[in-house]
C-alpha cells in the first residue's frame, strides 16, 4: 500500500532529526578527535622512547630475572587487558576488539581473567560468564597516567606472586584518521628473542645494585607506559571511529531525504493530477 502524504512528511521530519543529531555528533568527534591526536602523538613518542630503552637494557643483559623470561612457567592463567570504550555510535570499534579478545580466551588453553578499561568490554563478557578481575568504567581518555599506574601495579604483583603467568594487552592501535586495527601484545613473559633489530652494545654492561634490581624496576615502568600509551592510542582511535561513524549516518540520512523528497514530490504530483482529472471529469459530465 503506497505511503499518504501525510505519512512521509513525517518521516522525512523524524530523518531530518537524526541528521541534525548525527552531524552535531560528527563535529564534536572531530574536535575530540583532534585534542587526543595531539595528546596521542606526544604520548607515543615519550612512550616508544622509554619501551626502546627497556628492551636495549633486556638484550643487552646477560643475566634477565629467569621469572620475565618465555617458558621459565607454564602458562596457568592469563590476565587480559581490554581497552574498550564506554560509549557506543563508533560503529565496529568495540566489536573488533571483543571478537579478537574472545577469540584469544576460546583457544586459550588455560584459564583466564579480565581487566577491562571502558565498559562495552565488560558488559560483553561478564554476561557471557568471563571473570572480571577489575574494572575502570571511566572513559580512556579520562584515565590519566597516574591511574594506569595504579591499574598496572596490582598486575605485576599477581605476576611475580604466580597468581597469573602471563600478561596480554589488547587495543586499537591508531593508523591513519580513516584506518584503525587491533593489537595484541604480550607484556610478561618477555621473549628476548622477538626483536634482533634492538641495538647490541659492543662492550659489556654493569648495572648497580645488580641486574635483577634494575629489571625489577624496570618491569613495571614498561608494564605502566605500555598500558598507558594503549589507552591514549585506543582513545584516538575510538574519537576516529565515531567521527567516520556519524558521516556515514550523516551522509546516509541526507541521501534518505532525497529518497523521500522526491517520493513526496511524485505523491504530490500524482494527487494534483487526480484532482485535476475529477475536475475535468465533472465539467464534462455536466455538459
Amino acid at each position: 500500500m503506497p505511503e499518504s502524504m501525510q505519512d512521509i512528511k513525517r518521516r522525512m521530519k523524524s530523518v531530518d532529526s537524526i541528521e541534525h543529531v548525527t552531524n552535531a555528533m560528527k563535529l564534536v568527534s572531530a574536535a575530540k578527535l583532534r585534542r587526543a591526536k595531539a595528546t596521542f602523538e606526544k604520548t607515543n613518542e615519550f612512550s616508544h622512547y622509554i619501551i626502546n630503552s627497556i628492551a636495549e637494557v633486556f638484550n643487552n643483559a646477560s643475566e634477565v630475572p629467569e621469572k620475565y623470561l618465555e617458558g621459565n612457567r607454564e602458562i596457568k592463567k592469563t590476565c587480559y587487558i581490554i581497552v574498550s570504550s564506554s560509549r557506543g555510535f563508533c560503529g565496529s570499534f568495540n566489536m573488533n576488539i571483543i571478537r579478537e579478545a574472545e577469540a584469544m580466551m576460546t583457544e586459550d588453553e588455560g584459564d583466564s581473567t579480565i581487566i577491562a578499561v571502558g565498559t562495552k568490554a565488560k558488559d560483553y563478557f561478564q554476561k557471557r560468564g568471563f571473570e572480571i578481575l577489575k574494572e575502570y568504567s571511566e572513559p580512556p581518555e579520562d584515565i590519566s597516567f597516574l591511574e594506569s599506574q595504579k591499574m598496572s601495579r596490582p598486575i605485576i604483583d599477581m605476576y611475580n606472586s604466580g597468581e597469573i603467568d602471563r600478561i596480554v594487552l589488547i587495543y586499537t592501535a591508531f593508523i591513519s584518521t580513516l584506518e584503525q586495527a587491533v593489537q595484541t601484545v604480550t607484556l610478561l613473559p618477555f621473549s628476548i628473542e622477538r626483536d634482533p633489530e634492538v641495538m647490541k652494545y659492543d662492550k659489556p654492561v654493569e648495572y648497580e645494585p645488580s641486574e635483577e634490581e634494575v629489571f625489577n624496576y624496570l618491569v613495571p615502568k614498561y608494564v605502566e607506559t605500555s598500558i598507558y600509551a594503549a589507552v591514549v592510542e585506543s582513545a584516538t582511535c575510538e574519537h576516529a571511529a565515531r567521527r567516520m561513524a556519524m558521516e556515514n549516518a550523516t551522509d546516509n540520512a541526507r541521501e534518505m531525504l532525497g529518497d523521500l523528497s522526491l517520493t513526496y514530490n511524485r505523491a504530490r504530483q500524482a494527487a494534483i493530477t487526480n484532482e485535476i482529472l475529477e475536475v475535468v471529469t465533472g465539467a464534462e459530465a455536466q455538459k
